[in-house]
C-alpha cells in the first residue's frame, strides 16, 4: 500500500476527453481526496481548448492550455492564432500548448505541422507565455525549431535520448514524465531521467492515456500519479513526498500559478 501524499501537481492532462463524459465532475471533486492540488489540462484543438477553460473556470485548481496539436494542423482556420491569443488572455490560460510534431501518426502533412508549429512558437514567444511541446518520432526537426526560437516551457511526455534531454535543458527548458516510466521497457527515458536535475522534472499523466503500472491499460486520471512518482523517487533516491513537492513547485513557476 502506497504511502499517504499531498502537492501533486498533474502538470498534463485531458479531462476533456470524451472518456471522462460518465463521470468527469464526480472524478474532479473527489481529486483532493487523493492528494491532487493542482491538474493542468493540455488544450489541443478549438473544441477541446473551451472544455478546458470551462473546467478551469469551473474548479479553482484546475489551469489549462490552449494550442493547435499537430494531429490538427491541417484542419486550422485562417483566424487560428488570433483565437489562441484572444483565450490567453484568460486569467487560468497558462500556456501555449500542446503543439509540436508528430511523425509516428502523421495525420496532418509534416510540412503543415511544421509551418502550424512554428507559428505557434512566434506566438508564444511574442506573448512571453511557456509552450507544451508534444514530440513523437520528430527529435531532430522539433530540436531545430526549438533552438531557433528557444521559447521557455516544456517537453511534455519526453521519450528523447538522454543527450537530447541535456540539449532540451540547455534551452532552459523543463522535461515532463508520464507513467511510461514504469513500464518494463522503459531502459531509454530511466536513462534520460537520470540526467536531468530535479529542478527541471514534472510530473504528468496524459490523462487518459499512458496509465502507469499495474494500472497500464485502464483509462487513466491524475490520483494513479503516484506511481509514476515513486518511480522518479527511486530513480532520484528521493522519499515519495519529497518528489512530489519539487515537482509541484516546479509547475507552479513553469505555469507562473501564484
Amino acid at each position: 500500500m502506497m504511502e499517504p501524499v499531498e502537492h501533486i501537481f498533474d502538470s498534463h492532462a485531458h479531462y476533456d476527453n470524451e472518456r471522462f463524459d460518465p463521470d468527469r465532475d464526480e472524478l474532479l471533486q473527489a481529486m483532493h481526496k487523493n492528494g491532487v492540488e493542482y491538474i493542468f489540462n493540455a488544450g489541443n484543438e478549438p473544441a477541446a481548448n473551451l472544455v478546458g477553460i470551462a473546467l478551469a473556470e469551473q474548479y479553482d485548481f484546475v489551469y489549462c492550455g490552449t494550442g493547435i496539436h499537430p494531429h490538427e494542423a491541417a484542419t486550422v482556420t485562417p483566424d487560428y492564432l488570433a483565437l489562441l491569443q484572444k483565450q490567453l488572455e484568460h486569467p487560468k490560460v497558462k500556456a501555449l500548448g500542446e503543439i509540436g510534431l508528430d511523425y509516428y501518426y502523421d495525420f496532418s502533412p509534416r510540412e503543415v505541422q511544421k509551418k502550424v508549429f512554428e507559428e505557434q512558437l512566434i506566438l508564444a514567444k511574442e506573448l512571453d507565455v511557456p509552450v507544451i511541446i508534444h514530440d513523437r518520432d520528430a527529435h531532430e526537426d522539433t530540436m531545430i525549431l526549438l533552438k531557433k526560437y528557444q521559447p521557455k516551457g516544456i517537453v511534455h511526455c519526453f521519450s528523447g535520448s538522454a543527450e537530447m534531454a541535456k540539449e532540451i535543458l540547455k534551452l532552459g527548458m523543463y522535461i515532463g514524465f508520464t507513467g511510461v516510466i514504469t513500464f518494463k521497457n522503459a531502459r531509454r527515458a530511466l536513462e534520460a531521467l537520470k540526467v536531468i536535475p530535479t529542478d527541471r522534472l514534472l510530473l504528468e499523466t496524459d490523462c487518459p492515456y499512458m496509465a502507469p503500472e499495474p494500472y497500464r491499460g485502464k483509462r487513466c486520471e491524475s490520483s494513479m500519479i503516484c506511481e509514476t512518482a515513486a518511480k522518479m523517487a527511486e530513480i532520484k533516491g528521493l522519499p515519495l513526498q519529497q518528489m512530489i513537492q519539487i515537482t509541484c513547485e516546479n509547475a507552479l513557476q513553469i505555469y507562473n500559478i501564484k
